[in-house]
């Protein structure tokens, strides 16, 4: 294995697990907030991505259509908690969790029925789909892109949450939400900008992924959503730093297992990675950054 190898994987691996960090990270800020893990998240992933392909249809730059998934993302996630989630907040945990499922199952057959079961093309510019010579490193603009944007998503976030007022008061209400709201913090507000924050993050992981895919359709959301859980169930429940963390040590992993496995183990790729997330589980059962926690709502 040479050296040019190795760094070509590491930045296809930056790449992966940088989508699966930004979904794992939506998922973990609404967890922390209502210990609800949302299976709609997908969906929200799957309008995010249509919310790019109307803008492409029409004629608009691709930049808009950035835009438009990033806000469509937004709008499904708060109108979701708003229309959704709210009225049921103070249920069971497995009432949540079938909210979460039928509206995940509402959302699909929306979008089957009002766009097209089928995928829809989006045409993605040229000086996305090209790539950059370093050496002897072949580094797509696509990915590079992924990489440096999904950095700044974090890195802005870092801050949102340790300098801005409403950052502060997420975190406190995901260390204590009884206490958070006695001391004057709205559960409304912060839970609609948990949901936003999330919806935020899904729209952009819906870009990337339409980008490289070239095509949106009903289902688009539910693979990477589903990485995106398994990467917080190993990162450690309710930890933000450990969601991230397992979204790119399940990128690394999935990389990795394509990059060198055997040509006659390629097929069992998917169950070795299971294999070792079940291993790390076994040796780390609340996660790498897990600690015992209430849910709270």
């Amino acid at each position: 294995m040479t050296i040019e190898l190795l760094l070509q994987q590491v930045l296809n691996a930056l790449s992966l697990g940088g989508t699966y960090a930004l979904l794992a990270l939506g998922l973990a800020i609404v967890f922390s907030m209502m210990g609800l893990i949302n299976f709609a998240h997908g969906e929200i992933m799957s309008g995010a991505g249509y919310g790019l392909w109307f803008v492409i249809l029409v004629g608009l730059p691709f930049g808009l259509g950035i835009v438009a998934a990033v806000v469509t993302g937004l709008a499904i996630a708060v109108a979701m908690e708003k229309i959704a989630f709210r009225p049921v907040r103070s249920a069971s945990p497995a009432a949540l969790l079938l909210t979460s499922f039928a509206v995940s199952g509402i959302m699909q057959v929306l979008f089957q029925n009002l766009i097209s079961p089928k995928g829809r093309p989006v045409a993605v510019p040229d000086v996305l789909t090209g790539s950059w010579t370093l050496g002897t490193l072949h580094v797509g603009t696509i990915q590079a892109l992924s990489i440096i944007v999904t950095l700044a998503l974090l890195a802005g976030l870092t801050v949102f949450f340790r300098r801005t007022r409403m950052g502060i008061a997420m975190r406190a209400a995901a260390s204590d939400f009884d206490v958070a709201r006695l001391m004057g913090i709205r559960a409304n507000a912060v839970i609609a900008a948990a949901f936003g924050v999330s919806g935020v993050l899904a729209g952009a992981a819906a870009t990337f992924w339409v980008a490289q895919r070239g095509s949106v359709d009903p289902l688009m959301g539910f693979l990477p959503v589903l990485k995106a859980f398994i990467a917080v169930i190993v990162g450690g429940l309710g930890r933000l730093e450990g969601a991230v963390a397992g979204g790119f040590l399940l990128g690394f992993i999935e990389i990795g297992l394509r990059a060198f496995l055997p040509d006659d183990l390629v097929a069992y790729r998917e169950a070795l990675t299971l294999a070792l997330v079940i291993l790390i589980l076994v040796l780390r059962p609340r996660g790498l950054m897990g600690r015992a926690r209430e849910s709270v709502r």
